[in-house]
């Protein structure tokens, strides 16, 4: 039966005690991006970043690190205009070449994905013209500037705008990217079901709104970023090895 969810300062505690101590846990977390850094990347290589993430979906990721070169070079460095001005037979010569994974609908997805980023960019334009705004805002802005205390929105925008970007490919683009945000991994779920912060399905509107609000409550319990709480949670508990003497 569930219980009353822990304290924040709980779950540091026993994460410490499981890896070693409180600096061999500050070891194995990591911090995103300050969001002006953020909101300074070329949104060419937040492109690449989602192309990356949705290639290594179900797949494996040494494989797909091992062939990022050939993607650069076939789809120009991830240049935005560039990548839309490729027709589907471009793309399909393209998904038949050797030197990147031949998957075809996901190959399709780096187009898909770069007039999200060009309707973004577009609407932002159209803002400057009517005064609405002083600056074009980037892709990179638009991702730095989402409130993370709603980042499940932010993850319903891209499933929704983007493509196979549902699930968790969304999330780990971000985290990859730099944008503060939790992930759902098999621990963190399993913490999260054990304590009743959710009982429904994981990726239904209501169970993410449940648990967006308890990242949130523990955010305010302990100043960390969600990036930082998330990995902790993930370390205070499951089958996860790493920094213990086994």
């Amino acid at each position: 039966m569930a219980g009353a969810v822990e304290q924040f300062s709980a779950i540091y505690q026993r994460a410490c005690e499981r890896k070693g101590g409180e600096a061999a846990l500050q070891a194995l977390t990591s911090k995103p991006l300050a969001p002006a850094r953020l909101a300074a990347l070329s949104d060419s290589l937040l492109l690449a970043e989602l192309t990356k993430k949705v290639f290594q979906s179900g797949f494996v990721w040494r494989v797909v690190r091992q062939k990022w070169p050939g993607f650069c070079e076939l789809f120009f460095d991830f240049d935005i205009e560039k990548v839309l001005l490729l027709s589907d037979e471009m793309l399909e010569q393209r998904a038949a070449d050797p030197r990147i994974i031949r998957n075809l609908n996901k190959v399709f997805t780096i187009r898909d994905n770069a007039l999200m980023i060009f309707d973004i960019q577009q609407g932002a334009k159209q803002e400057v013209q009517q005064g609405a705004q002083q600056e074009q805002q980037s892709f990179a802005r638009f991702i730095a500037d989402w409130p993370t205390d709603n980042i499940i929105g932010l993850w319903a925008y891209l499933k929704k705008h983007g493509a196979r970007l549902g699930g968790n490919t969304g999330p780990y683009a971000l985290r990859a990217i730099g944008k503060d945000t939790f992930i759902l991994s098999q621990d963190v779920e399993g913490y999260l079901r054990a304590y009743g912060v959710f009982d429904g399905g994981l990726t239904s509107q209501r169970s993410l709104k449940q648990i967006q609000q308890q990242f949130n409550l523990w955010q305010q319990q302990s100043g960390l970023s969600l990036q930082e709480i998330s990995q902790i949670v993930a370390l205070s508990c499951g089958e996860n090895y790493a920094g213990m003497q086994r």
